[in-house]
């Protein structure tokens, strides 16, 4: 393939980071590319809440727009922003390697402890229901933005700490201090992959784009999303889910929580990799029999 590759993108730090790292990609396998930055709903309303703008994919949306409307010939997502149904005339064509999976607590000077109630700040359901969980008489501000503008809010509010991906941090090389990595939090379902897509007709792209498909990372992002997809959560539904893989097993580990952190119901299973395809849809089917489907009831009617 010898024509120009135009590449889709958000226009934030993040998003344009996770560009070059894609045209770095094709670049180095001779093929040449251009970025083409567009803004989407996510990024032109940083005031309200994810779970209150009405609609799935504010952040994927535009460029599935400029893509089909061929503009661009390929876009690149942070793949927990992506609806697991992907839109008619789009396809997956490869995740690629895949960055540090958990969420950390960027804190002020005083330590954040369940002894002090403490205000920690985040915009995502699904930390604010764990955290109140494991950290009960602590407090909930909302928070939007890019990661510098959180940061800067952080640093100018009377808050005690704001949560982050910690892929986010690693990627922009954020000089953060004081950061405690939250292993005991069930990350979004592919919070640290990334995803490329292309139009479903383009298979000269798409195959392109395989050989830089990570099989194990698109297996465990996969089984996250499944789990995701069968729960019927949106990217802003408070549910976790992770898979990792040492050698030929597969460990999962997902959950449901209720929006004040009162209830949860997980699962935490190992198995042997080569039976994992449909795993996150069992798993996900399990959880809905044990009383997962009416928690989530509850938060679509409160929604």
């Amino acid at each position: 393939m010898n024509k120009l590759i135009r590449i889709g993108t958000r226009a934030s730090a993040l998003a344009l980071w996770q560009a070059h790292t894609l045209q770095d990609l094709l670049n180095t396998e001779g093929y040449t590319t251009e970025l083409i930055p567009i803004k989407s709903d996510g990024d032109l309303d940083l005031v309200q809440p994810l779970y209150e703008m009405g609609t799935i994919g504010v952040f994927t949306k535009t460029l599935d727009a400029a893509l089909l409307n061929n503009r661009i010939d390929i876009a690149i997502h942070s793949m927990k922003d992506v609806p697991t149904q992907l839109p008619k005339g789009i396809r997956q064509a490869a995740v690629l390697e895949r960055g540090p999976v958990l969420d950390v607590l960027v804190k002020k000077a005083k330590a954040v402890s369940s002894e002090n109630p403490a205000r920690i700040a985040t915009g995502s359901l699904r930390r604010k229901a764990q955290w109140l969980g494991h950290y009960p008489n602590h407090s909930i501000v909302p928070l939007r933005g890019n990661i510098q503008t959180r940061l800067t809010k952080l640093n100018n509010e009377p808050w005690d700490g704001a949560i982050f991906a910690e892929a986010a941090l690693v990627r922009l090389d954020t000089n953060t201090e004081e950061v405690e990595i939250l292993d005991w939090m069930i990350p979004a379902p592919a919070q640290g992959a990334l995803m490329v897509v292309c139009r479903t007709a383009d298979t000269s792209m798409f195959d392109v784009l395989q050989q830089f498909n990570r099989p194990d990372v698109a297996l465990c992002t996969q089984m996250e999303r499944d789990f995701l997809r069968t729960l019927e959560g949106g990217c802003t539904a408070p549910i976790g889910a992770l898979a990792t893989i040492e050698g030929d097993q597969l460990r999962f580990n997902g959950g449901v929580f209720s929006l004040d952190g009162k209830r949860k119901f997980l699962v935490s299973e190992t198995f042997e990799k080569f039976i994992a395809q449909n795993k996150g849809i069992e798993l996900a089917n399990a959880l809905l029999k044990k009383g997962a489907a009416a928690l989530l009831q509850e938060f679509k009617s409160s929604s």
